[in-house]
């Protein structure tokens, strides 16, 4: 009795503004705003600058789960309420703009509606059999991280300027494809931003890439 009157009062909800206090949280939403700066980029035609963008959105997402895992005193509804808005916010992130990075980089044919239709079908369908199921055995995903689609196109836009805009926007459309069919796809893959290690290794590539882009920009 005394477990489950503990619980119903950690779950009692705060005012909604109260939430954005939370560090954790803090931390999502700042990526939730590369995710902006990034659509904006990408509808001007700035895709070094999206580029930039995107992964520092990864960066925030992979960090706010380190130090929510690291802070003391969060309750119950704390954790559940930062684990639904990183669902919400990796839905924009990891499948809206990839999403209008392929319908922008083609001119907006109507040709590429149809793939970036799958992408985000996948996306969704990935973010809520994990929402629902949770990790495999505890420690692995099933389907490929819908984070990892921004990390590898961030990577792909890197050879942009060896290919014609069309044959370019042909393997974005490929890659977006290849990604989708990972995400729902059986395979068991890690966890990888649970990993101090691995959040380090991104660390090191963020920086490493807005340099690269950075540069493009100059």
């Amino acid at each position: 009795m005394t477990t489950k009157n503990s619980n119903s009062q950690e779950l009692q909800p705060k005012p909604i503004l109260s939430y954005i206090w939370d560090i954790p949280n803090i931390c999502s939403l700042a990526g939730l705003g590369c995710t902006l700066l990034a659509i904006y980029f990408i509808i001007l035609g700035a895709y070094p600058a999206a580029m930039i963008g995107m992964i520092w959105a990864v960066g925030f997402d992979w960090a706010d789960g380190l130090i929510a895992r690291r802070m003391k005193g969060r309750t119950g509804a704390d954790q559940i309420f930062g684990g639904q808005l990183d669902l919400l916010i990796d839905i924009v992130s990891y499948g809206v703009t990839p999403a209008i990075l392929i319908l922008s980089y083609g001119n907006f044919d109507p040709i590429f509606l149809p793939i970036v239709f799958v992408m985000l079908v996948a996306g969704v369908i990935r973010l809520s059999y994990f929402s629902t199921f949770g990790l495999a055995d505890g420690s692995k995903y099933t389907g490929l991280a819908i984070d990892n689609n921004s990390i590898f196109l961030v990577f792909v836009f890197l050879f942009e300027g060896l290919f014609s805009q069309g044959v370019f926007s042909a393997i974005l459309a490929a890659s977006g494809l290849g990604l989708a069919a990972l995400n729902v796809s059986q395979i068991k893959t890690p966890k990888l931003s649970g990993n101090p290690v691995n959040v380090f290794i991104l660390a090191v590539y963020t920086l490493g890439i807005t340099i690269i882009y950075g540069w493009q920009l100059l």
